[in-house]
C-alpha cells in the first residue's frame, strides 16, 4: 500500500494533520508514504517511520507551475491512494495528474472536478478534526484521532526550563509584545533556564526580549535553529509561553505545558490539540476573531490589553 499525502505549508497546519496521517497507518500498517510539503512541514515530519520518499514542492520556482506540476506528478508516479491537506488548484492537479486512483482532498470548485473524494468537512470544528474529516474517505473503518505527533526526540536539559516564542510567522497582528514576555520571564528567572525561539524574521524580537534581561542569563535560539532542532529543544521544555504560531502546536506534539496568548485567530479552530496542560490566554472583543496579518483598526487591543500579570496567573493555573 503507497499512499501520497500533500501536506499543509505552514508548520502548525502540518503537525495538525499528523493525527490524521496516525489514524492512516494504523489502517494501513503497511503503507508506505510519500510525503510532499514545504520545506518547514517536510523537516518537521520527514521522520515518520512509515515515511519512504520525501519531496519539497517547487513547483512554483521558475517556468510555469502547471507544467511543474505535471512534471513533478509524474515523476511522484501513481499510488494506491492519495490525500491532499492544501485546499489549492495545484495540489488537486497533482493528485489527478500522478494517475493514483483514489484521490482526497477539501470540497471546493477544482476538486470537486479533479478528486475522487471532495470532502466538505464539518464546521466550525478544530482544525484537526477538519483534516480529519478527509483522511476519512480513503478507509472505510472509523479514523480514531489522537495526539498530535512528531518523530523528533526531545531535547534533555540539565535544569527547568522556560521557552518563549515571541513570533507568529502569519503577521503581526499574531504578536504578543516583547516587554511582557520579558516580564514573564523575569519573574520565572530564579527558576528556570530562559530559552527565545523565533525565525529568521523573529531575531528582533527576540533580541529586544534580551535587551529587557539584563543580568539574567538567557539563551536566544531566534534565526540559529534547523526545524528538527527547532523541534526537539521545544519538545524538551518544561513551560513554553507563545503566540498562536506553528511551535505552539510542536510543544502540543510533546504535551509540553504552555501558555498561549491568542488575539485575532479562531482559537477554538487552532487552539493546541489534546496538551492537558495547556491554557490560553484572551480577551473578547467586538473585533475579534479578524483573521487579519494586521490590526485592521490600528489600535491591537486584542494583545496590547493582556498584562504579563494574567499570563503569570495562567501559567500558576498549569501547577507547574
Amino acid at each position: 500500500m503507497k499512499i501520497l499525502i500533500i501536506l499543509p505549508n505552514w508548520l502548525g497546519d502540518a503537525v495538525m494533520a499528523t493525527p490524521s496521517i496516525e489514524a492512516l497507518c494504523s489502517i494501513y500498517p503497511e503503507a508506505e508514504l510519500t510525503l510532499v510539503g514545504s520545506y518547514v512541514s517536510i523537516e518537521a515530519l520527514k521522520y515518520h517511520p512509515q515515511c519512504k520518499r520525501h519531496y519539497v514542492d517547487e513547483t512554483k520556482k521558475g517556468g510555469n507551475r502547471f507544467l511543474n506540476t505535471y512534471r513533478f506528478a509524474k515523476e511522484l508516479g501513481a499510488h494506491d491512494m492519495a490525500i491532499t491537506f492544501r485546499n489549492q488548484l495545484h495540489s488537486s492537479l497533482l493528485l489527478f495528474w500522478s494517475t493514483t486512483p483514489i484521490t482526497a482532498g477539501r470540497r471546493s470548485w477544482h476538486s470537486n472536478f479533479l478528486l475522487t473524494h471532495a470532502i466538505k468537512s464539518n464546521h466550525p470544528s478544530h482544525l484537526v478534526e477538519q483534516y480529519r474529516d478527509i483522511a476519512q474517505s480513503l478507509s472505510s473503518v472509523p479514523l480514531e484521532i489522537g495526539n498530535l505527533n512528531i518523530h523528533i526526540p526531545p531535547h534533555r536539559y540539565l535544569r527547568p526550563t522556560l521557552g518563549i516564542n515571541p513570533g507568529a510567522t502569519y503577521g503581526s497582528a499574531k504578536r504578543w509584545y516583547p516587554e511582557k514576555f520579558a516580564e514573564v520571564a523575569r519573574h520565572y528567572a530564579d527558576g528556570y533556564d530562559i530559552l527565545l525561539f523565533g525565525g529568521p524574521n523573529e531575531v528582533g524580537m527576540a533580541n529586544e526580549i534580551e535587551s529587557h534581561l539584563k543580568g539574567i542569563k538567557v539563551t536566544n535560539f531566534a534565526g540559529k535553529t534547523t526545524i528538527p532542532e527547532l523541534c526537539s529543544f521545544i519538545g524538551g521544555l518544561n513551560l513554553f509561553i507563545t503566540n498562536d504560531s506553528g511551535p505552539m502546536h510542536v510543544a502540543a506534539a510533546y504535551q509540553v505545558p504552555t501558555v498561549t496568548i491568542f488575539g485575532p485567530t479562531r482559537f477554538t479552530e487552532t487552539c493546541q490539540w489534546m496538551n492537558e496542560k495547556s491554557v490560553i490566554v484572551r480577551h473578547d472583543m467586538k473585533c475579534t476573531p479578524c483573521m487579519k496579518r494586521e490590526c485592521p483598526l490600528g489600535h491591537h487591543e486584542c494583545m496590547k490589553s493582556i498584562t504579563s500579570t494574567e499570563v503569570i496567573e495562567a501559567i500558576k493555573r498549569l501547577k507547574v
